[in-house]
């Protein structure tokens, strides 16, 4: 029995709002809603449904009868192609209402409670060229472009250096230019990948695990300094130094040049030996005059000028005398922890991740910070009874979780704890808002600050600030 055809086409549908995860939502004739990639609100477009749900279509745009004033003309010659910058066809100042919007929209249906005005959204000065560290990827089996493949034409230039295209873990987009990271960074990547392929390394191929060259990361600081990591995926010593050899060479301005052999079935370095071959196996971010070294390994905010505006919201929002011991929840590598030290009494970081609690021990020591400690451990596992009980009951708690935000036994024990204030920092305002509604009956919200660390994204961070009820 022939399979129902669920494709749809509805015809001149108006885009009505951004949603979740850089889509866009129209309605279809009979009230579903429908997700849209590559349409801004305020477009008046015919839609070519690709999925169906019981209440809820997904598609694109086949025509546009009306484009939206909120529409600007993306920079980027991959926009539509790479899954990195979703909103670059619109304005920023659009950009930042949606954001604003989707803070306030889920604090009040998934909170449900009551809460004051939010703070304008504290949009970045940079809209392009802010990221920090940028990952790209080598394959020897490029994406191939619908004209491409329909050309019927041989094509042997199938080498490519960039980013996964969405959904195929095993097709990468060549990247010419990218707006993200700020010059050397696309030199770099270029001469790379020219380099390779004019010496003949092989690229590689994740379907066969096989191939030479596997992943380049690129990490760079407000103060200069530049941090280039090859990923091979087997030792071949003359090939991969010539290629580091070429680099250096070519680049004397990088500060640490390193690779990782990795010959297992993914990408991630965590797990393996980082090799400096040529200069620090770090490099140094600094802010407010605190220095803090970043290795290879290393969690550091991937915007390091709204790093800056987020810390300085989240001290502010602290209300420091000099008298307080805070805790910092989910403390990574101890940036909050050591910003905000020098108005505290004491501050306590803890986070699960070993070599971040080591790399805060490392910056606070460098620093001459001794009013911080650090503990490693598994949050709700950590922070306890016991642990309370010896180091001190907090004043004020920062707390930083991933994006699934709190563990419940975590929120259960901030409950029992009590501390005066709570200033929750979230990348998640969804799982934020499902937080601070679970600590509402000993907390009130005092003030709300989104704060756009991601410009031509939906993602968005919020600060709340939390103080116990009279």
């Amino acid at each position: 029995m022939r399979k129902k055809n669920r494709r749809k086409l509805f015809e001149k549908i108006e885009v009505l709002d951004a949603g979740a995860k850089g889509k866009s939502i129209a309605k279809a004739p009979d009230g579903r809603v429908v997700f849209l990639k590559n349409a801004v609100p305020g477009d008046v477009v015919d839609i070519q449904t690709y999925k169906q749900r019981k209440a809820f279509f997904e598609g694109e745009p086949v025509h546009f009868h009306k484009k939206s004033d909120k529409r600007v003309e993306p920079l980027c010659e991959h926009f539509g192609k790479c899954g990195g910058c979703k909103w670059q066809n619109m304005g920023y100042e659009h950009q930042l209402f949606y954001k604003q919007q989707e803070v306030e929209n889920n604090l009040k249906r998934i909170g449900g409670i009551e809460l004051p005005k939010a703070t304008p959204i504290l949009g970045s000065k940079k809209q392009y060229f802010y990221r920090n560290k940028m990952e790209f990827s080598f394959s020897d089996s490029r994406w191939l472009s619908l004209d491409e493949i329909q050309s019927n034409k041989e094509i042997k230039d199938r080498n490519a250096l960039g980013f996964h295209m969405p959904g195929m873990w095993d097709k990468i987009l060549d990247i010419k230019k990218c707006y993200l990271q700020a010059d050397p960074s696309n030199a770099i990547r270029n001469f790379i990948k020219e380099f390779a392929v004019l010496n003949q390394l092989d690229f590689f191929n994740p379907r066969n695990q096989e191939g030479l060259l596997r992943t380049l990361m690129i990490r760079t600081t407000s103060t200069g300094e530049i941090m280039v990591l090859l990923q091979f995926f087997r030792e071949e010593k003359a090939n991969r130094e010539l290629l580091l050899n070429a680099i250096a060479e070519k680049f004397p301005e990088i500060t640490s040049l390193q690779y990782v052999i990795n010959a297992k079935g993914n990408d991630t370095i965590y797990d393996q030996e980082v090799i400096c071959f040529k200069g620090r196996d770090y490099i140094v971010e600094e802010m407010e005059g605190l220095k803090f070294k970043i290795n290879a390994k290393s969690f550091y905010q991937t915007n390091s000028e709204q790093a800056y505006e987020l810390y300085k919201v989240t001290r502010d929002f602290a209300e420091l005398s000099g008298d307080e011991l805070v805790y910092d929840l989910y403390t990574g590598t101890g940036t909050i922890a050591q910003f905000v030290a020098k108005k505290a009494k004491k501050v306590i970081g803890i986070e699960s991740v070993p070599e971040a609690i080591e790399d805060a021990k490392n910056n606070a020591l460098e620093n001459n910070i001794t009013n911080v400690a650090f503990f490693v451990g598994d949050m709700k596992t950590v922070f306890e009874d016991d642990f309370v009980e010896k180091h001190g009951t907090p004043d004020v708690v920062i707390t930083d979780p991933p994006r699934d935000g709190m563990h419940k036994l975590v929120v259960a024990q901030l409950l029992k704890v009590a501390p005066n204030k709570i200033v929750y920092v979230s990348c998640n305002s969804a799982t934020q808002a499902r937080d601070i509604a679970l600590l509402d009956n000993l907390y009130a919200v005092e003030k709300i600050q989104p704060v756009d660390m991601f410009p031509q994204t939906h993602h968005v961070e919020n600060v709340i600030l939390l103080k116990k009820r009279k």
